[in-house]
């Protein structure tokens, strides 16, 4: 993307963005990649030998759940050493100028969003700082202390699994309802760091488009195009830390 055209896309999306009554954006990893978080899935989808079934699916965690936990202590362990950077920042930013009527829906677990100053935050796919108890089902939120191997509940000493949506299991009903009314209900949906091919996440995009009175402008922010270009009005291709804080700064 030339400089020139980036500028043009720039301030198309300002202008629909500044129109909008209601924006909702859905991020995903690429967001978190540009402070120094990993991507969830390797190239060659293992982790130190491991399917990455085997660490993050309910089977996995029955069978091994030492193993899963030090691989959840190691990726808390990544995100306690990075912060937020631009992109995040710009986001927050965004948020404050509509208030109650922005979304901000996420398929990152690391909680940058909300360290960065986020509010209106759906966690699709759960947190790295929350724990589950499989006992009495409290959901704690542990930040990023160290945990252990095997930890267990403070209340009733029952095995504490990461309150993560696994392979295999459903978003929760309360959040996924929410981010879906999110994206049906606003005039502009920003897609940023992500692939849309993770489903039922990147169904959010075409829920946008057919939209609650009209369908939404749809404003793609990634390196390069993606599944979501397809239904994109406007891409601004680049480094989501570079790009939002240009997009914002136009708005005013």
């Amino acid at each position: 993307m030339t400089d020139e055209e980036l500028h043009t896309a720039l301030d198309q999306a300002a202008l629909w963005l500044n129109a909008a009554e209601r924006v909702c954006v859905l991020t995903g990893a690429g967001v978190s990649a540009e402070s120094g978080v990993p991507t969830f899935r390797a190239s060659d989808g293992l982790w130190e030998g491991h399917r990455i079934e085997d660490v993050a699916s309910p089977g996995g965690f029955e069978r091994n759940p030492t193993l899963v936990w030090n691989f959840y202590n190691e990726r808390r362990a990544n995100v306690k050493k990075v912060a937020p950077n631009p992109g995040h920042h710009a986001l927050v930013e965004l948020e404050k100028r509509r208030g109650d009527r922005f979304t901000l829906v996420t398929q990152n677990v690391d909680g940058l969003h909300q360290a960065a100053g986020s509010r209106n935050v759906l966690e699709i796919h759960g947190s790295l700082r929350r724990t589950r108890c499989l006992g009495c089902g409290t959901v704690a939120n542990r930040e990023l202390e160290p945990l252990g191997a095997e930890p267990r509940c403070p209340q009733c000493r029952g095995q504490l699994r990461p309150d993560i949506v696994w392979f295999g299991e459903g978003l929760p009903d309360d959040v996924w309802s929410a981010a879906m009314d999110a994206a049906h209900e606003c005039h502009v949906l920003l897609v940023v760091g992500t692939s849309a091919v993770v489903h039922p996440a990147a169904s959010l995009i075409p829920i946008a488009k057919r939209g609650a009175v009209i369908p939404a402008k749809v404003i793609e922010v990634n390196l390069t195009s993606t599944e979501a270009s397809r239904y994109a009005d406007v891409g601004l291709y680049g480094p989501s830390g570079v790009v939002l804080p240009k997009l914002v700064q136009r708005l005013g």
